[in-house]
């Protein structure tokens, strides 16, 4: 009795913590279809009308190309400097490994303006002016690290004895990378560039220290609730944003769920 009493407030307490992070969530998605610019609860009504000025505002179709051009591009980075990285610590034995191993964490640990008020001083200390490649920096900072512990995970449950055999049987380093090493980490790359997407897309913190005048997604919403008078546009934009930001989230957590050993091509 006492058993099935503990599941029940169980399930009830991650219940009430699933309302709590999502209720809101879900609001907002309602305020974009208000057709009042009013926030009040019940709504008014419901309109299409703040969505289709927001297509047409030329201000957030800027802010939103921008982000997604950063996005992309930290990624591409993100990818190819985190899973050297990864291959690096897991493949090769040095001095001071494990300090490295901390080294590449450290920026995801560390609260987002200290990330951006060392950075912002380390341009201005040389002299480089603020711009979509700065932004780019930043946001690779910390991008690096979610594909860096995807692949690093993957590389640590990948059984060794395969790497072996394909080299018993002949096959050179790149082949052996192809065939074996690359299927078993695939779903960890592609989970790492979907987590890195998001986290670049919707991080403001880092963009504002970085941006200069350049006028992101995030930033754009910042000031826009500052000024309270087109929150209607916001609540859009905003409820784009968290669907942009969700849905990587919810695929990458679907790719990492399995062992990629099942990905190893059949023997020829």
């Amino acid at each position: 009795m006492t058993d099935r009493w503990s599941r029940i407030a169980l399930r009830l307490w991650v219940a009430l913590v699933l309302l709590f992070l999502f209720i809101p969530m879900a609001i907002i998605f309602l305020y974009a279809f208000n057709s009042s610019k009013i926030e009040a609860w019940p709504i008014e009504g419901l309109t299409l009308t703040w969505i289709k000025m927001t297509i047409n505002d030329a201000e957030v179709v800027s802010a939103l190309r921008l982000s997604v051009e950063v996005a992309l591009t930290t990624t591409a980075l993100a990818l190819v400097l985190g899973s050297c990285a990864a291959f690096a610590i897991r493949r090769t034995a040095f001095f001071g490994r494990d300090a490295v191993n901390f080294l590449f964490v450290l920026p995801l640990a560390l609260p987002g303006i200290i990330t951006g008020v060392a950075l912002h001083s380390f341009f201005g200390y040389g002299g480089i002016l603020l711009s979509i490649w700065t932004i780019i920096v930043g946001h690779t900072t910390f991008c690096i690290v979610v594909v860096y512990n995807n692949v690093l995970a993957r590389l640590r449950r990948t059984q060794g004895s395969l790497l072996e055999a394909a080299m018993d049987l002949g096959a050179s380093g790149f082949q052996t990378f192809r065939d074996i090493t690359l299927p078993l980490i695939s779903t960890s790359i592609i989970a790492g560039a979907m987590l890195a997407f998001a986290l670049s897309f919707d991080e403001i913190i880092v963009t504002t220290f970085t941006a200069g005048a350049q006028n992101t997604l995030p930033i754009w919403i910042f000031a826009q609730i500052r000024n309270g008078q087109r929150l209607p546009e916001v609540n859009v934009v905003v409820s784009f944003v968290i669907l942009v930001t969700i849905i990587p989230v919810l695929i990458a957590a679907r790719l990492t769920g399995g062992s990629g050993t099942s990905r190893v091509p059949a023997a020829r």
